[in-house]
Formats: C-alpha cells, structure tokens, sequence
C-alpha cells in the first residue's frame, strides 16, 4: 500500500491540545462539558478567548495577553473552566527563536518591553545589540510578549513556567 494512502485513510496525526481558557478543566473533559455557548468568549476583556474548532474556546495569544481577571471561569456555568487561584492557569514557558531580529543584529526590545513580570531581560554583548534571555521561572503565562514580536520569534514551550503546574490543568 502507498505510505501517503495509508497516512490519509488514517488519519491525522494527534497535535497537543489547544489552549483553553485559564483554569480549564483537563482537555477530554473540557470537550465533553464545554457547551460551546460563548459566555467565556464575551466576559474575556481583552479578546484573548476565540472561538476554536468545534466552536469551543481557545486562547489565541496573537490576538491579546490574559490578565487573569477570571472573568472567563465566572461566566462558565458548566464547569468547564474553573478557578482555583492556587493552580496554574497554564503550565508553559516562552522561548525565543532563531528568527528573532536581535539575533539578526537588529534592535528590538518589543517583546521584553511587553513583559510586565521582567521575564524576558536584553543583556549588553560586546560586537551587537542585546540578545533576550528568557527567565521562565518568572514568566507567569500571561503571553503578552507573543504578539507585538514582529517577526513572531516568541513561542509558547508547554510543560515549564514559574508556577508549579496542576496536573488537572492541560
């Protein structure tokens, strides 16, 4: 049998989950409790919540930053998002990628400027401008840094962050 037949009869290769809105319950039992009615959508102030596949929730970080106001878990009457505020919202990091301009020898602090935590600090080097250096013991997830990078060099690293993850959190 042709390996490209194969891989299209089946299927798709499972991705990570996306991310949902802070405090969601694990992935499969968001699926089955998230009634997909966007009251989490609406209450979010900053935009960050989006309508995902399926017409579920998901944080889009190109779009916003989340200030962890809780709005979302409050408007949600399923118990899909929750809101345990001694729990990780999210259990991720940031990194920084090759693309990144200060690498190319360009200056730009943009994404260390939108930290408001001091997670992402430009130390001088001798011969170019400052490279980013990533603490992600103090990134607390809030993503503002992801989208004002003009070449979107800020990436999302599941699994680190300066908070200790739930293990019910995805």
């Amino acid at each position: 049998m042709d390996v490209s037949r194969r891989r299209f009869l089946g299927g798709r290769k499972p991705g990570p989950a996306p991310f949902r809105p802070p405090w969601s319950v694990p992935e499969a039992r968001f699926v089955n409790t998230c009634t997909a009615c966007d009251d989490c959508l609406k209450a979010c102030p900053t935009g960050l919540l989006q309508r995902g596949e399926g017409g579920l929730p998901v944080a889009d970080f190109a779009a916003a930053a989340c200030t962890f106001c809780g709005d979302c878990a409050r408007a949600c009457t399923t118990g899909a998002i929750g809101r345990d505020s001694t729990a990780a919202p999210w259990a991720f990091g940031i990194a920084i990628a090759e693309g990144c301009l200060a690498a190319q020898n360009v200056e730009c602090r943009v994404c260390g400027e939108a930290c408001d935590v001091s997670a992402i600090r430009f130390r001088p080097r001798i011969g170019g401008v400052p490279l980013p250096e990533v603490d992600n013991t103090a990134c607390n997830g809030c993503g503002a840094c992801i989208a004002p990078c003009p070449v979107s060099a800020v990436q999302r690293i599941a699994g680190v962050g300066g908070v200790t993850p739930n293990p019910e959190l995805p």
